[in-house]
């Protein structure tokens, strides 16, 4: 069975331990997601586990059988603006692993945080460490079905390299606009840094903000999260959706503009399963609306 086409596929991040298609396709099936995000390692960990190459083709062939666009989640300890070279190195070896297990399930995208500029340097010497240790990944990337590395700003705490929407002009300019090159938009970070996403408006000004940014076709995956904090807050703290400080309003607006025509929807809010399914039903009906 193929899916009709959707504006916005709406899903989640779905837990994979136990087996990629025994639980995380289960779990989507459960909530009813028409697209996953999954991690292939330790989120907080170093690790680059191999993966079940049986698990991996049963979860790659039923997500192109049923049109489920899958996307990986790299591990949150990445940062190549980082002072420290072993925390350069390992995020190197990490985002090469997810890369590589993205391809291999399937994957149309992998998202990495933007990171910090750590140790106090100044925010061009870690852009310039970032081309050196990012841009030979992205050149890696040369099969048909390699997956796009998608760029996810930050709520703007410390020396975050990517917070606000201009910030991607000079991460892109960095790594050449690779063309591999996209953005993993989170509602809550960029509210959270400072983009007023709930007085009328504010979301299609964002996202104009950004396409006027990165340019058209860049803007590849959403994680559609609420905040439980205000705008402008810097606090990176999820809430579900219509229960925090975003609100339902923004959610709708974000499916009628341009830029998100055919973007995928993934939400990383509390609640567990049952919160969860709520949260891609409440999307789905704002889809509609």
């Amino acid at each position: 069975m193929t899916r009709t086409y959707l504006r916005n596929p709406v899903g989640s991040h779905v837990p994979v331990a136990g087996g990629l298609h025994s639980v995380g396709l289960g779990y989507a099936r459960d909530l009813k997601a028409e697209t996953v995000q999954v991690f292939v390692a330790n989120p907080r960990g170093w690790a680059t586990p191999v993966g079940n190459p049986r698990q991996d083709e049963a979860f790659r062939e039923a997500c192109a059988v049923e049109s489920i666009p899958v996307y990986v989640h790299a591990p949150y300890l990445i940062n190549f603006g980082s002072h420290t070279e072993a925390t350069v190195e390992k995020s190197v070896e990490s985002l090469r692993h997810s890369l590589r297990r993205g391809r291999e399930i399937g994957a149309l995208g992998v998202v990495v945080h933007t990171g910090s500029a750590t140790g106090g340097r100044e925010r061009a010497v870690a852009l310039k460490q970032v081309r050196e240790y990012m841009l030979p990944l992205l050149d890696e990337l040369t099969h048909d079905d390699d997956p796009y590395l998608l760029l996810e700003s930050t709520a703007g705490q410390g020396a975050s390299l990517c917070s606000r929407t201009w910030d991607f002009g000079p991460y892109f300019e960095a790594l050449d606009s690779h063309p591999r090159l996209g953005v993993c938009l989170d509602t809550c970070h960029v509210f959270a840094a400072g983009h007023d996403l709930a007085e009328p408006g504010g979301m299609h000004e964002a996202l104009d903000l950004l396409v006027d940014t990165v340019g058209e076709g860049r803007l590849r995956l959403i994680h559609a999260n609420d905040s439980k904090d205000v705008a402008g807050a810097h606090k990176d703290r999820h809430e579900n959706i219509g229960a925090g400080h975003i609100g339902e309003d923004a959610f709708r607006a974000l499916m009628t503009h341009p830029a998100t025509e055919g973007v995928p929807l993934v939400i990383e809010t509390p609640g567990g399963k049952e919160g969860h399914a709520a949260d891609v039903e409440r999307l789905k009906k704002l889809r509609e609306a």
